[in-house]
């Protein structure tokens, strides 16, 4: 394409070189650069593209995207701009002509749930439809499924892979939006036909500050839709959202449990296998089985079939679908094992997160809950003690480990969890190496307990420093009961 159709509604504030040139490629890493491609320098929190413009140059690069004044080289063409994400946002979507107008777009936000709920739409519509997905695990366009390195990734790649899933022949894309990605300019210029909210609880303060500005980073999906929105209606902020939804010109729906909604879920059973309730809607009930485990997957399968009913899906025939749905990776997702020992892993990480997942337990174990978790280093501090309450007062044993302490002391982190821990009761350990702590709570299994990994589900690494290194609780878990 066109360097100058590529640029076009791009705020300039300088240009040097010609705009005729044609551009084959875009890319803000400079290894994956191809001949007659544009660079893109972003300034990231460790890496400054702007230093990695030679070696774009030497790989083949025409136009270079800056925000600083640079030393220009002949036959380059550089164009500087104020903000280097806005502007990504817009070429990208030029040079991928538009693909989020051509694809019913599904963004699901919210603090809790976000993954389950996107899983849980895409396997409803794939029934009869090829649908994508990008998200916290994955993306896949339709052929094939590449692991994510962020919830919602760069404006760049998003258009990428919408063009790539248009091209494969879907017809919908559902995706996570996180609230970095609203306030970090990444879906810019990317148009959602449907907004899906799931809850709204203390996470990612270190980023946004304070829970105000988390909330206004949400709410900036709703104002991007042009067909409806969907809220949880029993969540608070879920019910300002509706409310403030309802000043658009758009359609907007509610669901929940505890209050009047459009799908409502009542008479819910929670067994060991299987999940029960009723939906009712404005018109009828009916009777929904699904093979999930947990009270709040009731609201977020909940969120999955209201949107599908929405988009004009037979209800009698989503309530058979659902009788096949598969939970996500690293929720609530069973350790099968031939020692009969009782084990789940979950991505619970927040104090929301982490109470629900024990109360859903709760439910369907006889025996003890032993609990095992720390928290993440260089994150949400605040957090921490809250957590500690939570596993103390609703766990029968807690286990206090690391999670992926990064630049902190692990002791550190671990000391900030105590805080929220009352010393006088004896029902939790710390145990600081993560691998030891699965050991000792397989030691002190017995008969109809049910231990419960947290806070990195899907995760098959530890990052300590600059390092990542293997860790997988699934199999960790594994390894100690074959030694047994």
């Amino acid at each position: 394409m066109e360097l100058l159709k590529i640029l076009q509604s791009v705020e300039i504030l300088a240009i040097n070189g010609p705009l005729d040139i044609d551009i084959q490629d875009i890319s803000y890493d400079s290894r994956t650069i191809k001949n007659n491609s544009m660079f893109i320098c972003i300034k990231g929190y460790t890496v400054d593209g702007h230093d990695y413009i030679d070696d774009a140059i030497k790989r083949g690069a025409k136009a270079i995207l800056v925000e600083k004044k640079v030393v220009y080289k002949k036959d380059i063409t550089y164009i500087r701009v104020e903000d280097i994400k806005k502007s990504m946002a817009i070429i990208a979507d030029n040079f991928f002509k538009n693909p989020s107008q051509k694809i019913n777009l599904i963004g699901v936000t919210g603090t809790n749930g976000k993954t389950s709920t996107v899983s849980f739409i895409r396997q409803i519509l794939e029934y009869d439809s090829k649908v994508g997905s990008i998200g916290t695990i994955e993306i896949y366009d339709g052929q094939k499924k590449v692991t994510s390195k962020n919830t919602t990734p760069e404006s760049l790649d998003i258009q990428r892979n919408l063009s790539k899933m248009i091209d494969n022949g879907c017809k919908y894309c559902v995706m996570e939006v996180s609230s970095h990605a609203l306030v970090l300019n990444r879906v810019d210029n990317i148009d959602y036909k449907i907004g899906v909210f799931t809850n709204l609880t203390q996470d990612h303060l270190d980023f946004h500050k304070n829970i105000d500005n988390y909330k206004h980073a949400k709410q900036k999906l709703f104002y991007k839709t042009s067909s409806f929105n969907i809220f949880n209606i029993d969540d608070k902020t879920g019910e300002e959202f509706f409310k403030n939804s309802l000043k658009r010109d758009i359609k907007t729906y509610t669901y929940g449990i505890e209050k009047e909604a459009d799908f409502r879920a009542s008479d819910i059973k929670l067994y060991h296998d299987r999940t029960e309730y009723t939906l009712n809607t404005n018109k009828e009930s009916y009777r929904v089985s699904i093979p999930i485990l947990g009270y709040f997957n009731v609201y977020n399968t909940l969120a999955a079939i209201s949107t599908c009913i929405l988009l004009g899906i037979d209800c009698e025939e989503i309530i058979k679908r659902v009788l096949n749905l598969k939970s996500v990776p690293g929720r609530l997702e069973r350790v099968e094992n031939e020692k009969h020992v009782n084990i789940i892993v979950d991505y619970a990480h927040t104090p929301d997160a982490l109470l629900n997942l024990v109360e859903s337990a709760r439910l369907f174990t006889k025996g003890r809950i032993i609990l095992i978790f720390g928290c993440g280093g260089d994150r949400d501090k605040t957090k921490r003690p809250i957590m500690g309450k939570i596993a103390q007062a609703n766990a029968d044993i807690s286990i206090i480990t690391s999670d992926n302490p990064r630049f902190e002391n692990e002791i550190d982190i671990i000391n900030d969890i105590l805080k929220g821990i009352d010393k006088n009761i004896s029902n939790y350990l710390v145990v600081k190496d993560r691998e030891d702590a699965i050991k000792k709570a397989i030691e002190i299994y017995q008969k109809e307990d049910l231990i419960i990994i947290a806070g990195k589900g899907h995760e098959d690494y530890q990052i300590k420093g600059n390092k990542k290194y293997f860790f997988d609780d699934k199999k960790i878990a594994k390894e100690i009961l074959d030694k047994i």
